[in-house]
């Protein structure tokens, strides 16, 4: 029999309910017994709702109060110094100290988790690091389910992922050594999965899809030698992302019981997969698309999954999605707003999960030809829709020339900026927004549902502007924001303003910890029916003397943070994108913003994850950069921003986008991640962030003096900017004032320092 199967599922809830709760504890609203009580009803509601569709293997211990990977280093107890652990166990204090931050300690690192949207907490380790077991929360989780009567399968990081993922601190080593000290923890929680009656346990290690090390292939057979013999419970390596490739025959040979693959992003495996596998081995074949919100073709999805049962049989199928559901909005019933057309081309969690378990029984030879008449029919109504192309934008985007992405050189730029701005050394400015306040949410709402009138709420910005622009200018910010009071997400809120774009009232997916984000939907050709921008800038700018840089999300990442249209190619969407915002650049200049910032934070993020595939990525993500920035005069000048990703691989592509300014995160690193920027010798200028807007601890001025002496010893004084790690608007306004202000009083003093240094 072919078994419907899942890797993981949402665990924020379907209202929010865990970033409610979260948040509330976090501000003593609630107390511990509050938030785990949150946390058990959701976990409860998970696994009847996975059962109830169908799903016969259903993961535990995929739910987290913040992130997986943080989880596991509790797990571990690989809790670094600064943060005074040592019980027996990691509380939850603790737990959420490490991501972020408290007054005697700052936060771990973060960053994205493969290439995802979703920010993982990065492992600390030093070179004679000492891994105990420290959290039973797999087992705690497993025997919960257990209580209420669903049998689950646990799902563990696995080990060799965990350390390639995690950093060395005090001294150069390869985290992966730290191996055979880290497997008796892991040996430890299987022994305890299997007395507590598990039978299976879910392993998730997706650095199978990297290209990877002898070491570390190595250390992939070393591991699973040792935990397939640990304990009596059988063991399913989970990839996902990507092809096995060149690994594929490591993976294959692994003493384990089953391996799940991606068939979504790497179809073509399959063949060489069935080769490779073991004569026992379950094979679960992920068909269902977790990062997407298109439903499936169950024709189509179906074709591999017979082909699977061929050639094993299906009592060693599973039928799976792609990846943890983690990544897809929860469940598309809750919808009201879209119509019935449109809402008939999408799939969410809940529904996928039906999806999975249609084509378990039709795979069983008990197909519900209902169902997949239906999605056949909306397959088809969806190719042939007419709102989905528009052949005026098909047309400019085939006339682009690549004279259309290059502007003068940088220092003949440079020269033209100097002269419009007249900025001092090491000017300060921050990332864009700034916090939105329970009061700025609950204006923008009011005017979403009609409670308030326009006029209103244009007085209502305006204030806010009025009062944003004085406060940096009384506080000496040289280059300023209008503090993006009007915008409620940095890509829903352009996306709301182009054709091609829709919208979900409750689509939302964890971005990090409690911070969520609701994707829009590209579903067809993207324009620009009108100016984005250009009001809300032009109103900040003419209040102040100073720089008021316009504000706008770049074209990969409007990709990247968007569920995209599956029936082109990625380059043709972003370019798409491009010229849209290449229009809102150009009009912005018209209306006298000479500084014009285009953020593009997932960049990176949207690295393949084979390195045989970024250049052809990285070339058109250039272009699609450029496209949109150079449009302009010399003399305005283009800012970009970059945030907790790794630059070192890729520094000459972000030379490639020309920008005038880039702005990266490098307080959580301690200026380490600048070292690209220095090793290439980058030519224009950058802005290294000091202060860590992603917790809620307020650094000292001290702090930012020594993060900008370490910049200083690296870069030319000449080319550096003072500014956060990232935009402000999930900070409050007690945090972020004092915390500018030292920002401000740092840059005052290094240029003290420079002055006296030059005479």
């Amino acid at each position: 029999m072919v078994t419907a199967a899942n890797l993981g599922f949402p665990r924020i809830g379907p209202k929010r309910e865990l970033k409610k709760a979260t948040e509330s504890y976090w501000k003593g609203e609630i107390s511990r017994a509050d938030l785990e009580s949150t946390a058990q009803q959701l976990r409860a509601q998970n696994w009847t709702l996975q059962r109830d569709a169908g799903i016969a293997v259903i993961p535990s211990n995929d739910f987290s109060f913040y992130d997986q990977v943080l989880d596991t280093t509790a797990m571990v107890g690989a809790v670094p110094p600064r943060f005074g652990f040592a019980g027996d166990s990691v509380d939850l204090d603790t737990y959420f100290a490490m991501a972020r931050g408290r007054d005697d300690a700052f936060a771990m690192e973060m960053t994205k988790w493969f290439d995802t949207n979703y920010h993982y907490i990065v492992p600390e380790f030093a070179a004679d690091q000492d891994f105990r077991l420290a959290s039973t929360k797999p087992v705690d989780q497993f025997l919960e389910a257990k209580a209420l009567g669903i049998e689950t399968r646990p799902v563990l990081v696995g080990p060799v992922t965990y350390l390639k993922l995690g950093k060395a601190k005090g001294g150069a080593f390869d985290p992966v050594t730290l191996l055979d000290r880290l497997l008796p923890v892991y040996e430890q929680v299987l022994n305890r999965l299997a007395e507590a009656g598990a039978s299976w346990v879910q392993i998730d290690e997706p650095i199978l899809v990297l290209d990877l090390s002898e070491a570390e292939k190595t250390a992939l057979k070393t591991a699973y030698e040792r935990l397939a013999k640990a304990a009596s419970l059988k063991i399913l390596v989970a990839t996902y992302f990507e092809a096995l490739g060149d690994n594929l025959d490591l993976a294959a040979s692994l003493p384990v019981a089953g391996l799940h693959v991606d068939l979504k992003r790497a179809p073509d495996q399959l063949g060489a997969v069935l080769d490779a596998i073991g004569d026992d081995t379950v094979l679960s074949v992920g068909v269902i698309d977790g990062r997407n919100i298109w439903r499936a073709d169950l024709d189509q999805a179906l074709e591999p999954v017979k082909t699977a049962v061929a050639k094993l049989g299906g009592e060693r199928v599973q039928v799976a999605p792609s990846c943890s559901l983690l990544h897809s909005p929860i469940d598309l019933d809750n919808e009201e707003k879209l119509d019935a057309e449109f809402k008939s081309w999408l799939a969410f969690a809940k529904q996928k999960l039906r999806e999975v378990a249609l084509l378990a029984d039709a795979a069983a030879g008990k197909a519900d030809e209902a169902a997949f008449a239906d999605a056949r029919k909306a397959a088809a109504a969806r190719r042939s829709s007419p709102r989905i192309h528009d052949q005026a934008v098909k047309d400019r985007l085939a006339a682009v020339t690549s004279e259309m992405m290059k502007r003068v050189p940088f220092a003949e730029r440079q020269k033209a900026q100097v002269a419009n701005f007249h900025l001092p050394p090491f000017p300060t400015t921050t990332i864009g927004s700034f916090p939105q306040t329970k009061e700025v949410r609950q204006k923008r709402a009011a005017f979403r549902r009609g409670e308030l009138t326009a006029a209103d709420y244009d007085a209502f910005v305006q204030a806010a502007i009025d009062e944003a622009v004085r406060w940096q200018e009384e506080i000496g910010i040289d280059a300023l924001v209008h503090g993006e009071f009007e915008r409620n997400d940095m890509v829903e809120y352009f996306g709301e303003l182009l054709d091609g774009y829709a919208f979900t009232q409750h689509g939302w997916v964890q971005s990090y910890g409690s911070r969520y984000v609701k994707p829009p939907i590209i579903f067809g050709d993207v324009s620009r029916p009108q100016p984005m921008t250009v009001k809300w800038s032009g109103y900040a700018a003419s209040k102040t003397e100073r720089p008021m840089k316009g504000m706008l999300t770049g074209p990969v990442t409007m990709l990247q943070w968007a569920f995209v249209r599956d029936d082109q190619p990625r380059e043709a969407t972003a370019k798409q994108i491009a010229l849209a915002l290449r229009d809102e650049v150009v009009d912005l200049e018209a209306a006298n913003i000479k500084m014009i910032q285009i953020d593009e934070p997932a960049l990176r993020e949207g690295l393949p994850l084979k390195r045989k595939d970024w250049d052809a990525y990285l070339n058109w993500a250039v272009e699609a950069f450029r496209l949109s920035a150079s449009g302009v005069a010399p003399g305005t000048q283009i800012h970009t921003h970059m945030c907790y990703a790794e630059f070192n691989d890729i520094i000459d592509s972000i030379a490639g986008l020309d920008a005038d300014v880039i702005s990266i995160e490098t307080s959580r690193s301690d200026m380490e991640l600048l070292d690209a920027f220095v090793k290439f010798q980058y030519p224009n200028q950058i802005g290294p962030g000091v202060y860590d807007i992603h917790s809620p601890r307020v650094p000292n001025r001290s702090e930012m003096e020594n993060l900008l002496a370490k910049a200083v010893r690296v870069l030319k004084p000449e080319q550096i900017w003072v500014n956060p790690d990232c935009g402000l608007k999930t900070r409050g306004w007690a945090e972020v004032k004092p915390a500018l202000e030292s920002m401000v009083d740092a840059a005052r003093a290094l240029r003290q320092q420079y002055a006296q240094a030059a005479e």
